[in-house]
């Protein structure tokens, strides 16, 4: 592996210890009481997002500052078909500016954040499977 290629697998492996961060604090949250559903979906999305960079990253797509997990798809599914199973996903692209926000923000139910959360987990769960399956290995503790 080359000096480009050591680069660009560091990079994936911080944007999958972020998404990674993302979504254990998003379930974590599910315990409190009463529950931040608004900030759960918004790690949630979060994470989604950060996987979906994470694997443009490994491919050397660029990709513009966005929140837009519709486009970020599309942009993965130019890539690869896997993206294609993960449309349901662009659900939590509401959740990234509506929930931060104080006059922008929209009430956020348990039912959708628990949802959020299963969103995430299989954007997730479907970048690792693309990443191993092209020969990226998945560090665990790249941010200890």
């Amino acid at each position: 592996m080359n000096d480009i290629e050591k680069e660009i697998h560091r990079k994936v492996n911080l944007w999958m210890a972020y998404a990674d961060e993302d979504l254990h604090l998003a379930k974590y949250a599910l315990k409190l009481r009463p529950a931040p559903c608004r900030l759960i979906a918004y790690h949630a999305q979060q994470c989604a997002e950060k996987c979906l960079k994470a694997y443009l990253v490994f491919r050397r797509v660029d990709f513009p500052y966005t929140h837009n997990i519709s486009l970020l798809l599309e942009l993965c599914t130019g890539q690869s078909k896997w993206a294609e199973s993960l449309q349901d996903a662009e659900e939590l692209t509401a959740f990234a500016i509506t929930t931060r926000y104080p006059g922008e923000d929209k009430k956020v139910t348990m039912a959708e954040a628990v949802r959020a959360i299963e969103l995430a987990s299989s954007v997730r769960q479907a970048v690792k499977k693309a990443l191993a399956d092209e020969g990226m290995a998945i560090l665990e503790d790249t941010l200890k």
